[in-house]
């Protein structure tokens, strides 16, 4: 009996051991892995500090670390991926600059570890000032999508909404103006705020100074736009992933005429201009307008900043790109350092000899996706990327470039020109209406 009971009191012990030897090796493989996952991060943090890609530009997510517990369901949730990564057990943000404010980290978040910040405490970014309510100071002029922070096409419908939904409980039924409501833009807020209105019963006007899409528009026709399902106003959930610009304005087009909800385009607003508890409304055009309320959803942008040189004026000159499969055998030079023009420059290098100028010695703030390509690009003679170099004049058959150690602008065969310099923020326009204009250093704009 005692040998039997030694026997199996060995034989536990070994059990014993070889679970606990077990558990072990997969405790530490577990810690090893994290470990390498954690200098991986650490690598891909360093790379985006050497790239000028660790400040954020716009909306991005803040992570509270005394709350996350990496359960990675932030890093998961992130289309745009390398934005958000686990290190040392906690979340953090690798590449902030390309966070396109989306918010998916946000509501993935099982522990609402996860706010929604704009601006940082050193670079701030300047908005409009606005309340809860989507109401500037300026009683009646509400903002809603890229103007006031949010650029995602979801995030911007569900504001366009909310906005309307908010003036219509506030307007008052005795003014005498020609319109309850004016809208300004048609961009995703400004779509989800004339169904809205329409869902009301509002007198509206839907007004934009190119087409229907507003900078949607100007993106190229297979340039995916939305990633997520969102709620239109009149029609429901669009459970559309990985949706092209194309398949969403087919899709606007057709809720719009459903609903009877006329755009008039190539309309540009001068100004808004307080009247007693009306506003009066001037185009470019020179009409005038009358309405008790607008909702601004112009974008951020603008009108494309210019580079102010010879021949800038020309029929083959342009600040967008919208079927670069209808262009083919040009000579084609692209302005910029940005992703639209990375961007451009790739769709037209497939027919075109295609030159990519930047003054810049390097494009610091381009996804990596785009950085990926351009480098494949290069290295494959498809695009001529010019570094530090400068377009000073356009004529009819040529261009003049200055590059960086030459005395002379060099004179190059040219039959297209695209310039993205960015679009010039519409801060006067915006403070002449008598909206405050404010730079916010970190604020918090989205929390549980």
């Amino acid at each position: 009996m005692d040998i039997l009971a030694m026997s199996l009191q060995l034989e536990s012990i070994l059990i014993y051991s070889l679970a606990a030897l077990l558990c072990i090796l997969v405790v530490s493989i577990y810690i090893l892995k994290k470990r390498r996952e954690s200098r991986i991060v650490d690598r891909k943090i360093k790379r985006a500090k050497e790239e000028g890609m660790n400040e954020p530009v716009s909306l991005h997510p803040y992570v509270d670390i005394n709350t996350c517990i990496q359960t990675g369901a932030c890093v998961a949730a992130c289309p745009e991926k390398d934005i958000l990564g686990i290190r040392n057990g906690k979340a953090t943000i690798i590449n902030a600059s390309q966070c396109i404010g989306h918010g998916a980290c946000f509501h993935a978040c099982p522990t609402e570890a996860i706010t929604l910040r704009i601006g940082t405490e050193k670079r701030g970014v300047e908005l409009p000032h606005v309340n809860q309510n989507f109401e500037t100071n300026v009683s009646g002029i509400y903002i809603a999508g890229e103007l006031g922070g949010m650029g995602l096409i979801k995030n911007a419908v569900e504001q366009g909404r909310q906005a309307v939904d908010n003036l219509a409980r506030a307007l008052t039924k005795d003014h005498h103006a020609s319109y309850d409501l004016i809208i300004v833009g048609a961009g995703p807020a400004g779509i989800s705020g004339a169904l809205t209105a329409k869902k009301h019963g509002l007198r509206f006007l839907l007004l934009e100074q190119d087409t229907l899409g507003g900078t949607v528009f100007t993106f190229p026709r297979k340039k995916i736009v939305m990633t997520h399902p969102m709620d239109l106003p009149l029609y429901g959930k669009i459970k559309l992933f990985e949706t092209s610009k194309s398949e969403l304005l087919d899709l606007w087009h057709k809720v719009l005429d459903a609903n009877a909800v006329k755009i008039r385009e190539n309309t540009k607003v001068e100004s808004i201009v307080p009247e007693g508890n009306i506003f009066r409304v001037t185009t470019i055009g020179g009409e005038s307008l009358s309405s008790a309320s607008v909702l601004l959803a112009i974008g951020r942008r603008g009108s494309p900043r210019k580079l102010n040189i010879p021949g800038e004026d020309k029929e083959k000159v342009a600040y967008r790109l919208l079927e670069p499969e209808d262009i083919s055998g040009m000579d084609v030079i692209v302005v910029g350092g940005g992703d639209s023009a990375v961007e451009s420059a790739l769709l037209l290098a497939d027919q075109n000899h295609v030159i990519l100028s930047y003054r810049g010695e390097a494009f610091n703030r381009i996804k990596p996706r785009n950085s990926e390509a351009l480098k494949t690009a290069v290295a494959n003679g498809i695009i001529d990327v010019r570094l530090k170099s400068n377009l000073v004049s356009i004529e009819d058959e040529n261009i003049f470039l200055s590059l960086d150690g030459e005395s002379e602008p060099v004179k190059i065969k040219n039959d297209l020109v695209y310039i993205f310099a960015g679009g010039e923020l519409p801060t006067q326009f915006l403070e002449k209406a008598g909206i405050i204009i404010t730079r916010k250093f970190g604020e918090t704009v989205m929390k549980h």
